[in-house]
């Protein structure tokens, strides 16, 4: 595993896991949402992004936790690995709004700097149609995939998982 792509509705914990994964493995980690998003939450020109993300997913080495889904097929054709969080939209639906709570006005550390967590009711509701809107075609890019796919259903499993990778690492 030297190419690592995170995935999975927002809220999954993504930049958790993939900075735990960073932890054991001493990859290089990127998070997208801190790539594309300038100060005050403004998108990164388009060319800009083109750039950045072939530059990231051209390196030798890395974690990029992130969906951007313009992006997947970038991402999937440099990976070796992905690991997808496919969790109940309830789940992570309760991490966003619990994640808005506790760090509302700040800026995380997967985040661009000047962009601070806020309550976004549109977000919320792409969140409750990503499992039905996003899904299917992930797992159809996934089934298409020549790497390792780590589909995980339950925290659980990921914890498991990381586990083993901490004891082998």
């Amino acid at each position: 595993m030297h190419r690592i792509m995170v995935i999975g509705s927002p809220g999954a914990g993504k930049s958790t896991l993939a900075r735990r994964i960073a932890v054991a493995t001493g990859l290089p980690l990127h998070h997208l949402d801190a790539e594309f998003w300038l100060p005050g939450w403004t998108e990164r020109a388009p060319e800009a992004w083109a750039r950045q993300l072939k530059q990231m997913a051209g390196a030798p080495r890395w974690i990029i936790d992130g969906n951007y889904g313009g992006t997947l097929e970038v991402r999937l054709a440099k990976a070796d690995t992905v690991v997808c969080l496919d969790y109940p939209t309830a789940l992570c639906l309760w991490r966003v709004v619990k994640r808005v709570v506790t760090s509302y006005g700040r800026v995380r550390p997967d985040a661009a700097p000047g962009c601070p967590e806020r309550f976004d009711a549109a977000f919320l509701l792409y969140i409750a149609r990503f499992r039905s809107r996003k899904r299917a075609r992930t797992l159809r890019l996934l089934a298409e995939f020549d790497g390792m796919v780590l589909h995980f259903t339950r925290p659980a499993e990921a914890t498991a998982w990381l586990g083993g990778l901490r004891a082998s690492g």
